[in-house]
C-alpha cells in the first residue's frame, strides 16, 4: 500500500517541523480602542422615556457585556481599556488624547475582576467631567491621537510571547474618516503613518478588528480610510460591514458559556498485533458542562484556601513524616504491599489499547453508544512510525467498510470498545471533518435494556398505529422538523441562571440578567397556518373527531371534582380549628360533654374523620369510645335496676368509679 503519512493529515502549506510542533495560543491578550470623540456622542435613536441612545453608551454596552461573558467563557485572557479623542491623558508614553482605563490592585492587562466591570459599565454618567471628548484631529495640528492610541495599545501588548497567546485591538467608531478636518500633505503623511504603525503591529502577530458604529442616514465607508489600516482588499471589503454589524450584534447578546482549551485528553499505547504498538493521542469532542467546582475562601481575607492532608500517629499524636505503607490482614498476620505492587494487582492490561478484530460497520446499531464517543490520532512522539501504520489501519478499515473491536484496559473501568474510522470532509471554506477514528464505547450485556411487554396475557393483541395514522404522523414530523439542528443552538437555563445569579452577586447588583429559555416549544412556529393544519389531522386520525369536547368534559368533571375536594378540605381545616379549643380529656372525664352542642360535637368528630349522623347521645358515645371514656361515662344520672331488690343504682362516681346506692321508690 502506498503510503502518505506526510499529506494525509496535514494541509499543503504546512512545512515538516510544524506537523506535531505546532500549538495553539492558550490565552488572548485584547485591547478595548473607544473613540471618544464628540461624533461617538450624538444620538442614535431615543427611548420612550426620552433618554437618547449615544454611540459611545452602544460601545460600553457591547464591552461590558463582552467582559462579563469573558469572566465565565475565558478568565485566563487579559483585556486593556483604552479611550482616544479625549481631552485628558493616561498612559505609559504620556503621548495627548489617550487615557488607558484601569481601577486599582490591577495591572494595565490583565484579568478582568467584577468591580473593573462595575466602573467602565458607569463611566458614561461621569465621563465629560473626569476625562472628556474632544476632536483628536484639529485643522493646522499635527497632533494624531488614533496613531497614540495604536501606539499605546502595541505597547501594552508586549506582555506575553505570541507563541502562547494571540493578540488583538479592537476599534470601536463611528467615523469612517478621521482625518477629515485636514487637507493636503498633512492628511496623506498622517494617513501613511497611521497605516504603517497598524502594519507593524500585525508584523508583530497583533490581529486588528474594526466594530464600526454605522449612522442611521449614512453608511460606515470603510474603504475611506480603515481598509488599507487592517488590510482589507477586494471582496474583503463588501462582505466586510455586515459580518462586522453581525459581529457586534454578538457581542450584545453572547451567551454565557465556558470555553474550554483544545487540548488533548492522554495519549495511549494501541497494541496491533505480534508485539507491534503504536502511540494515539485521544481528544474528547463533546462533554456536559457543569458549574464551577466550589472554591473554600478566608473568612476574613476573602483568598483561596489551600487544603493539605497530614497523617498523624494514633499512639504518639506526633504528625508521620515517612510516606504511609499498605496493609491487608491475612490470619493473624499483616501483609504489608508497596505501591508498585498495588498498581500492579490493578493492572488489567499491559497496554492502554488492545486490538481483538473486526466486524462490519453494520453490526454496530445506534444504541450500542453509550456515552459521547472519544476522538483519537496518531503521535509519533515517542514511538516513530506510528501514523504510517495508522494510516494502513484506517485507510483499510474505510475501503472495507469494517470497525475495529478493541480492548480498552483502563483499571478503573475496563470496556470493550469500537474504533470506527471518519473519513476526511473538505469544503471550500475549509475542513470540515478531520480524518482519524471515533472510539465509541460498547455496552455490557446487561447495559442494554430489553423493551418490556406491554400485554400480560399472550392472547391480548397489541394495538398497532393504522397506515392513515402513521401518514399524518409522518406529515407532522416533516413540517416540525428542525433544519440543520445542533445542540450548541440551544442554551442550558439552568447553567445560564446559574451564571446569571454569580454575575449579579459579583457586581453587587439587584436585579436578575433576563434569561431566555430556549428549551421551550416555539409558540409562534407552532401557530402557523401550515402546522396547525397538519397537527389538527394528526389529532382527529389518532383520537377521533370529537376529542376536543370530550377533553372538556373530562375537564369539567375534573374541576367539580376538585371543587368538592377543596370544600372538604376546608371543612377539615374549621373543625380542626373549633375542636382546639376545648380539653376534651377533661370535658369526658367530669361529665361536661352534654353542655356542648351538637355542632361542637361534630367538630371533633370531623376533625378525627368519624361518622356525625345520630342524635347528640350517639354522637357524645362516638366521642367517649374514640377517647376510651366510655366505661366511665356509662350511665350518668341513669337509673338502672338491679333485679328485683328494689334498690336502684343512681350514678357513677366517675372520678373514684364508686357505686352510689339509694333506696328511692320504683318509678
Amino acid at each position: 500500500m502506498d503510503l502518505d503519512p506526510e499529506g494525509i493529515f496535514r494541509d499543503d502549506s504546512d512545512s515538516e517541523s510544524e506537523l506535531y510542533e505546532e500549538k495553539e495560543p492558550t490565552k488572548e491578550l485584547a485591547v478595548y480602542l473607544i473613540d471618544a470623540s464628540p461624533k461617538m456622542f450624538a444620538p442614535i435613536t431615543a427611548h420612550e422615556n426620552g433618554n437618547k441612545e449615544t454611540y459611545f453608551h452602544v460601545a460600553i454596552d457591547c464591552i461590558a457585556q463582552s467582559l462579563k461573558t469573558q469572566i465565565i467563557g475565558r478568565s485566563y485572557d487579559e483585556v486593556a481599556l483604552c479611550f482616544f479623542n479625549t481631552k485628558e491623558k493616561k498612559n505609559l508614553q504620556d503621548v495627548n488624547g489617550v487615557y488607558v482605563f484601569n481601577v486599582i490592585e490591577r495591572e494595565l492587562i490583565d484579568r478582568p475582576t467584577a468591580k473593573l466591570i462595575k466602573e467602565f459599565s458607569c463611566i458614561e454618567d461621569k465621563f465629560m467631567s473626569t476625562i472628556g471628548s474632544r476632536y483628536g484631529v484639529l485643522p493646522g495640528s499635527r497632533e494624531n491621537s488614533l496613531y497614540n492610541a495604536l501606539w499605546v495599545a502595541q505597547a501594552l501588548l508586549r506582555k506575553g510571547s505570541v507563541k502562547t497567546s494571540s493578540k488583538r485591538i479592537l476599534i470601536f467608531t463611528n467615523d469612517d474618516d478621521p482625518f477629515g478636518s485636514v487637507t493636503g500633505a498633512i492628511k496623506a503623511d498622517m494617513i501613511r503613518i497611521t497605516t504603517q504603525r497598524a502594519k507593524d503591529a500585525q508584523d508583530l502577530g497583533i490581529s486588528f478588528e474594526l466594530l464600526p458604529l454605522s449612522r442611521p442616514d449614512e453608511e460606515f465607508n470603510v474603504s475611506m480610510f480603515y481598509a488599507d489600516m487592517i488590510g482589507l482588499e477586494g471582496t474583503d471589503i463588501s462582505q466586510f460591514l455586515p459580518s462586522a454589524t453581525e459581529k457586534l450584534e454578538d457581542m450584545k447578546d453572547q451567551l454565557r458559556k465556558r470555553i474550554f482549551r483544545k487540548r488533548k485528553v492522554r495519549t495511549l499505547t494501541f497494541s496491533i498485533a505480534n508485539g507491534i504498538s503504536i502511540q494515539v493521542n485521544t481528544y474528547a469532542l463533546i462533554r456536559p458542562t457543569l458549574p464551577g467546582a466550589i472554591m473554600w475562601l478566608d473568612s476574613v481575607t476573602n483568598l483561596p484556601l489551600q487544603t493539605e492532608r497530614s497523617f498523624i500517629c494514633a499512639d504518639t499524636g506526633a504528625l508521620i513524616q515517612q510516606p504511609s505503607k499498605l496493609f491487608h490482614p491475612y490470619k493473624d498476620q499483616m501483609v504489608q504491599f508497596s505501591k508498585d505492587q498495588i498498581l500492579e494487582v490493578k493492572k488489567v492490561s499491559n497496554s492502554h489499547l488492545r486490538l481483538l478484530g473486526f466486524k462490519p460497520l453494520d453490526c454496530l446499531k445506534d444504541y450500542h453508544n453509550l456515552r459521547p464517543s472519544t476522538f483519537i490520532f496518531p503521535t509519533d512522539e515517542e514511538i516513530s512510525g506510528s501514523t504510517r501504520i495508522f494510516i494502513a489501519l484506517y485507510r483499510s478499515m474505510l475501503r472495507l467498510k469494517r470497525f475495529a473491536f478493541a480492548f480498552y484496559g483502563k483499571s478503573s473501568n475496563p470496556r470493550l470498545v469500537a474504533l470506527v474510522a471518519q473519513d476526511e470532509i473538505i469544503s471550500s471554506s475549509g475542513q470540515v471533518e478531520p480524518p482519524g477514528m471515533h472510539m465509541i464505547y460498547l455496552p455490557y450485556s446487561d447495559d442494554i435494556r430489553h423493551v418490556e411487554e406491554l400485554h400480560r396475557t399472550d392472547d391480548a393483541i397489541a394495538p398497532r398505529a393504522t397506515d392513515d395514522q402513521i401518514k399524518r404522523a409522518s406529515a407532522l414530523m416533516r413540517r416540525i422538523d428542525l433544519k440543520d439542528f445542533s445542540v450548541c443552538q440551544f442554551a442550558n437555563p439552568a447553567l445560564q441562571r446559574h451564571y446569571g445569579i454569580l454575575q449579579a452577586l459579583a457586581l453587587n447588583v439587584d436585579e436578575m440578567p433576563d434569561i431566555k429559555d430556549e428549551t421551550l416549544p416555539d409558540e409562534e412556529g407552532l401557530a402557523r397556518p401550515g402546522v396547525v393544519s397538519v397537527l389538527e389531522e394528526f389529532k382527529i386520525a389518532v383520537y377521533g373527531e370529537n376529542h376536543d369536547q370530550e377533553e372538556v368534559d373530562s375537564m369539567s368533571m375534573r374541576g367539580s371534582r376538585s371543587e368538592a375536594s377543596r370544600k372538604r378540605k376546608e371543612m377539615a381545616e374549621t373543625a380542626e380549628r373549633e375542636s382546639s379549643r376545648y380539653n376534651w380529656v377533661d370535658l369526658a372525664e367530669s361529665g361536661q360533654l352534654k353542655d356542648l352542642t351538637v355542632i361542637d360535637l361534630k367538630y371533633y368528630l370531623t376533625a378525627h374523620n368519624l361518622s356525625v349522623t345520630g342524635k347528640k347521645e350517639a354522637l357524645i358515645s362516638r366521642i367517649l369510645t374514640h377517647l376510651g371514656k366510655y366505661l366511665d361515662y356509662f350511665l350518668h344520672y341513669q337509673a338502672v335496676t338491679l333485679g328485683g331488690t328494689g334498690i336502684y343504682l343512681s350514678a357513677f362516681d366517675v372520678k373514684c368509679k364508686k357505686m352510689v346506692l339509694c333506696s328511692s321508690p320504683r318509678r
